[in-house]
């Protein structure tokens, strides 16, 4: 036994410190203990039908008319490859990554490797906020959807059972339900989640399709006059509801024109979250260093491409000015006289959004059940099932905390942290990048990142721009979020950590 191995393990912790790194080979060998094993299953086509599942969602059926109304025309096509260049940079930065350290967790196991342990708590720390939030506010957004197929049945849900919105306060049972059930699934093994993913993927994005194809024969070109309007200042506002680039410089930002369509990126951006959480199943992927790249590159540029054709489509079939704010596509055949294709679409947002809670969920599993193995969370939460070779106790806690918080939650001050959550995440990985190709350029790289260090560090100027146009107040919220992580981790994490 070597002389580091006899020291207690005390005296190991403190040569390095809260900065101490996990090895990648640990990091893979950790991955063949027994009890702590996740079952392999997984192919590149299942990957991208998970990115997919996840970016198309809400976004496409309704941020799509709202910005194009508010902030930029039908330029917003263009505001949708801002969005997608942002994420591509970060895209190319997680499938070196995800290809090089193969192991649950994405950001958090990256950043373990490279930045730290502290760095990497408090990444996972963040990533178990963004996807419970995302997945509660979804959740919510399906509940609304099946409460008005409910409500066009003549079947009404008590007042008491409908959530809290409009100023009511109440429990959605509906929103809750879908959350223990989609939890079910996960605990009953990856095969099974992802083919009920690529059910309802192919059913949401035949819908898309139609739109796409379809609202292509009703699209007037006198309505994308001008592509780019005119620019209209907006209230500077001086609060903390103000973006926070106006409150640090003073900027007062404006709808329309070319800041417009900046702006728009950064609100649209919303719309890509998700493709990322693919790199959470890496462990579960039988060839993960070819197929966890071309699953997240691939499932990134298919959604990028859907968004722009959507958004070109509806700024075409109606005026800009004109859509709807609550549900633009539907609402724009209907203006044109076709209220089957309105009914479709409709249905199509619903199902749809049963994959995107599904994945998120299993993102936040799967983050969870990596800081478990480490011990930086209890580790009886990192035992996996011994028939499904699932992470069954961190997936059933995590459902239920869920369940229980999108039966409370209202979605108006939600969303926006699960934004900043990620962007965070995004520089945090392009950073590693950087890092560990400095201290590790021995490792195998199954995906190398181009151009590095220009790459990462456009991902990282790029994400950091979004995250200043996001509010004071997601920023006050997200802070509160970080210092109770901070707290945790001296409290529990430091103590308990098995990395040496």
């Amino acid at each position: 036994m070597s002389t580091s191995e006899q020291q207690p393990l005390g005296e190991r912790r403190g040569k390095r410190g809260i900065f101490r790194t996990k090895s990648v080979e640990q990091s893979i060998r950790d991955t063949e203990e027994p009890e702590h094993a996740l079952k392999k299953s997984l192919t590149a086509l299942d990957l991208t039908v998970f990115g997919v599942g996840v970016v198309i969602g809400t976004a496409i059926f309704v941020l799509t008319g709202k910005v194009a109304k508010e902030n930029a025309g039908p330029s917003v096509a263009l505001a949708f490859v801002l969005a997608g260049v942002v994420c591509g940079l970060a895209a190319l930065c997680y499938a070196e990554f995800a290809s090089t350290v193969p192991v649950a967790g994405s950001a958090y196991t990256f950043s373990y490797a490279s930045l730290g342990e502290l760095p990497a708590w408090i990444i996972g720390w963040d990533l178990i906020l963004e996807l419970a939030l995302g997945c509660a506010v979804v959740s919510v957004g399906w509940s609304g959807y099946i409460r008005s197929l409910l409500d066009n049945a003549g079947w009404h849900l008590p007042v008491g059972l409908q959530g809290t919105h409009n100023g009511s306060f109440g429990f959605d049972i509906l929103a809750a339900a879908l959350v223990l059930v989609l939890t079910a699934i996960l605990v009953l093994g990856m095969k099974l989640s992802s083919r009920v993913t690529a059910v309802v993927v192919a059913v949401k994005v035949t819908v898309v399709l139609i739109v796409i194809i379809v609202g292509a024969f009703f699209i007037n070109g006198a309505n994308y006059e001008p592509f780019i309007p005119d620019s209209r200042s907006t209230t500077a506002g001086g609060d903390i509801k103000a973006p926070l680039v106006q409150l640090m410089f003073g900027f007062s930002p404006s709808n329309f024109g070319l800041m417009g369509i900046f702006s728009a990126a950064a609100v649209v951006f919303f719309a890509f979250i998700g493709f990322d959480i693919v790199a959470t199943a890496a462990e579960e992927t039988r060839n993960p260093q070819r197929d966890v790249p071309r699953g997240i590159l691939g499932s990134l540029a298919i959604c990028t491409l859907l968004y722009v054709a959507v958004s070109v489509v509806v700024t075409g079939m109606q005026k800009y000015s004109e859509l709807s704010t609550d549900a633009p596509l539907a609402d724009a055949f209907k203006a044109t006289g076709h209220p089957f294709w309105a009914g479709l679409i409709s249905f199509g947002a619903a199902v749809g959004l049963t994959t995107v809670c599904m994945i998120l969920l299993l993102g936040q599993s799967r983050v969870f059940f990596a800081m478990s193995r480490d011990g930086l969370l209890p580790r009886i939460f990192s035992r996996v099932h011994p028939k499904y070779g699932t992470p069954y106790r961190s997936t059933i806690l995590l459902g239920v905390v869920v369940a229980v918080l999108a039966g409370f939650t209202s979605i108006d001050v939600l969303a926006e942290l699960v934004n900043i959550g990620t962007l965070f995440a995004f520089v945090v990985v392009a950073l590693g990048v950087v890092i560990l190709r400095r201290t590790r350029p021995d490792l195998p790289r199954a995906f190398r990142t181009p151009l590095v260090p220009a790459v990462p560090l456009l991902s990282v100027l790029a994400s950091l721009w979004l995250m200043l146009n996001l509010t004071a107040e997601t920023w006050l919220r997200f802070a509160v979020w970080m210092a109770v992580g901070f707290i945790l981790y001296f409290v529990y994490g430091r103590q308990h950590s098995r990395v040496p």
